[in-house]
């Protein structure tokens, strides 16, 4: 007979009724595993572990978009009032998560492709793919036209800072590059050397 470890045993009773065991805080919907201790552990089974491990990446990534969060470090795993502490600790049941498990998950969402090390040649902090790059790509494109920034030049600083608030707000300057690339292969966009760094000039283009 199969042995099934406390995390296992918490999965299967709660995951079928998942939609119905949310707990509600500060807006966002936590999922019940969230409550159990050992989720905040790595785990030694590997088939617990993968599980847990997909719970994680989908919890980030879920929570990254509620709060349009693009970086996360192992750093946030030690800092009780930053922008992550919602999701990596529990205060009511007494658990966080360490840094060296989320350096793990970091890595192993690196290598689905659901985030990217930034910068890189280091392990401890990503860019988090909540939108594929092609999907920011179209995102940009979008927001150029709506917008009326066709056959412009922009600084990337007016894109990722702009006046009004938009979907780019903030989004780092190697994601930026990365969707500003994919739109020149489409003839959407061409990079441009400005006075104060690179910018980029958006044209109707020929579509994907």
């Amino acid at each position: 007979m199969k042995h099934l470890d406390f995390l296992e045993i918490y999965m299967l009773f709660f995951v079928k009724s998942e939609a119905a065991n949310k707990l509600y805080f500060i807006g966002f919907l936590l999922p019940s595993i969230h409550s159990a201790p050992p989720f905040f552990t790595q785990q030694p089974h590997p088939g617990t572990n993968a599980t847990a491990t997909e719970q994680w990446s989908t919890l980030i990534l879920a929570y990254a978009r509620y709060r349009k969060l693009f970086l996360l470090r192992v750093e946030d795993a030690e800092t009780a009032d930053g922008d992550w502490a919602e999701v990596l600790r529990n205060e009511r049941i007494n658990r966080k998560i360490l840094p060296s498990y989320l350096t793990t998950l970091l890595a192993a969402m690196v290598a689905k492709n659901l985030a990217v090390f930034e910068p890189a040649g280091q392990t401890r902090s990503v860019v988090l793919h909540w939108r594929l790059p092609d999907e920011w790509a179209e995102v940009l494109h979008t927001w150029a036209i709506s917008t009326g920034q066709l056959n412009t030049i922009m600084t990337f600083y007016e894109i990722t800072d702009p006046p009004v608030p938009s979907p780019l707000s903030n989004i780092p300057i190697s994601l930026l590059k990365k969707t500003i690339g994919i739109l020149a292969k489409t003839g959407r966009a061409q990079l441009i050397a400005v006075a104060d760094g690179e910018g980029v000039r958006f044209f109707q283009g020929t579509g994907r």
